[in-house]
């Protein structure tokens, strides 16, 4: 790399600075307010030893080992334990996520709007984008990792340290860093945005399910995954730098990788190479549907995929959760099952809604893909020939849709036939199905609600992700520690069923499909009024 590669790099940091001035401290913010109400709320909820103790024999089984990773120091299970057990792992996957998104965003995405371009027409060096872009990140996870340290200490709760409260910060800004730069590795790699954003959520969700096998089954497998080095920092319990150095590190060459990509390569190419397309278009792609389906399928694949490994992965905890019930007495008194329903069956809504909120990622993406074409100027040769809007826009919704039915279909079903095979008894599949599928009202009423931001505020389709991971929290939270039933009301998933142990609610249900045409419609109404192309 030669002299002047990294020329303007502080002005084009300042100058994505300047674009996310809110986005950024929205995110870093969030974390620190959500992360600290978490901390203040486990001294309310768990204020002897116990209470935690107690709790610790809850979680102590394949299931939750499998959501939130070993407990280190469950036979002392501190605040800090505690924190670090059921919080670091959940907060570190969303970290991640924002770092992918931010990452996409601000350099493939800004290729493809031509904006990198007439950026390198000026005297700036070739790798001062992708620097730009990383530095902003790593100062933005650094920024997080101090606030979160300092404030988590401030709290002056015991067994909350300042070097584990440094240490818990720490582990979710590396965590962020590694997938900044993986993303940006990635942004080599691909074709497209959509691509290099397909590429870094399935690396990050299969981070977690490698994580998640090793954690449940043999160890050696979780330092597979950059999620399995973190929760070997102990925090709070031995306060274990090196996984958090090797995270960080790791990063660092990974961001040698992205550069030496990035300097080799066409502005515009990847070097995953495209596949050439047919001479002759299908009968499919005569249609905006096959058109919005095709552009989506390798994407859709992937997921559905991802979703299915996901659900395997789950159920094949689920055989060893009810000898643990049935050999640790505490659990007689905290898991009482309701009449007809092992005990086993209690962590089936636990973990559907961690799987149903994962699906909707996918379903998400399938919708706001219009946006991304829009903004690519692609919507205006569309619309030029005799196709609607209301066609347009609902071609792609028909397409997120049946992603949901796919992606909750596939979930249930792998998560049902691998319990069914692990669990001695036997295990309902058809009832892991119907437990599955009852999440489609509120992944309907979160496409609804992308729609009417497509529809009237297109700029800010990004809130919908924001939105996505606080439903995340609220109902992954609501389900550890029983918060009140209205937080949970704050999200679509919050009026889901949580089958079996509940009935099917057949009116929330419609109220919530309800919720989503209502919204659909009128975001439609929007769309068909706007400028195309303004965004």
């Amino acid at each position: 790399m030669g002299n002047g590669q990294f020329n303007g790099t502080g002005s084009l940091s300042r100058f994505i600075l300047r674009r996310d001035r809110i986005r950024l401290p929205a995110w870093i913010f969030g974390f620190v307010f959500v992360t600290l109400l978490i901390a203040v709320a486990f001294t309310g909820l768990y204020g002897s030893d116990e209470e935690r103790q107690a709790m610790a024999a809850t979680m102590e089984n394949p299931a939750m080992t499998a959501m939130t990773g070993p407990g280190f120091g469950l036979a002392d299970y501190t605040m800090g334990a505690m924190l670090a057990h059921q919080m670091l792992l959940m907060t570190a996957v969303v970290v991640g996520l924002m770092n992918v998104l931010l990452t996409v965003r601000h350099t493939r995405a800004d290729e493809e709007d031509g904006r990198v371009e007439m950026i390198r027409s000026l005297p700036v060096g070739r790798l001062s984008n992708v620097a730009a872009t990383l530095q902003v990140l790593f100062l933005a996870n650094i920024l997080l990792a101090l606030l979160i340290g300092f404030s988590l200490y401030a709290l002056n709760i015991e067994s909350m340290d300042l070097q584990g409260s440094l240490l818990y910060g720490a582990a979710l800004g590396a965590t962020g860093m590694f997938f900044a730069a993986l993303t940006a590795v990635f942004a080599q790699l691909a074709q497209n945005s959509r691509s290099a954003l397909g590429f870094s959520i399935a690396a990050l969700l299969l981070a977690y399910i490698v994580r998640a096998i090793g954690d449940v089954s043999n160890e050696t497998i979780s330092w597979f995954s950059p999620l399995g080095w973190i929760l070997r920092s102990e925090v709070y319990v031995n306060n274990i730098w090196w996984p958090v150095l090797l995270t960080a590190g790791a990063a660092l060459v990974l961001i040698a990788a992205a550069m030496y990509l990035n300097s080799i390569r066409d502005l515009g190419a990847g070097f995953l190479p495209a596949r050439p397309g047919r001479l002759r278009a299908s009968a499919l792609l005569q249609g905006p549907l096959g058109l919005a389906f095709r552009l989506q399928r390798t994407g859709l694949i992937a997921w559905a995929v991802g979703m299915y490994v996901l659900g395997v992965s789950y159920g094949s905890v689920m055989g060893d959760t009810d000898s643990f019930f049935a050999d640790v007495e505490i659990m007689q008194d905290l898991l009482v099952p309701k009449e007809g329903f092992s005990l086993i069956e209690q962590f089936v809504p636990i973990l559907m809604s961690v799987m149903g909120i994962f699906c909707a990622i996918p379903v998400l993406m399938a919708i706001l893909k219009l946006k991304g074409e829009e903004k690519n100027g692609r919507i205006e040769h569309i619309l030029g020939r005799a196709v609607s809007r209301s066609r347009l826009l609902g071609s792609y919704l028909v397409v997120s849709l049946a992603a949901s039915f796919i992606m909750l279909t596939l979930a249930g079903l792998g998560f049902g036939t691998t319990a069914n095979a692990m669990v001695a008894e036997g295990f309902d599949i058809g009832m892991a199905y119907r437990a599955a599928l009852a999440y489609l009202p509120a992944l309907w009423a979160m496409v609804g609600l992308a729609v009417l931001l497509l529809g009237w505020a297109p700029r800010f389709t990004g809130a919908i992700w924001f939105y996505l991971a606080v439903s995340f929290f609220v109902i992954y939270l609501g389900n550890l520690f029983q918060f009140e039933e209205w937080i949970g009301r704050l999200t679509p998933f919050g009026y889901v069923s949580g089958m079996p142990i509940e009935e099917f609610d057949a009116v929330q249900a419609i109220g919530l499909t309800a919720a989503a045409v209502v919204l659909a419609a009128i975001g439609f109404m929007g769309y068909n009024r706007r400028d195309i192309g303004k965004l």
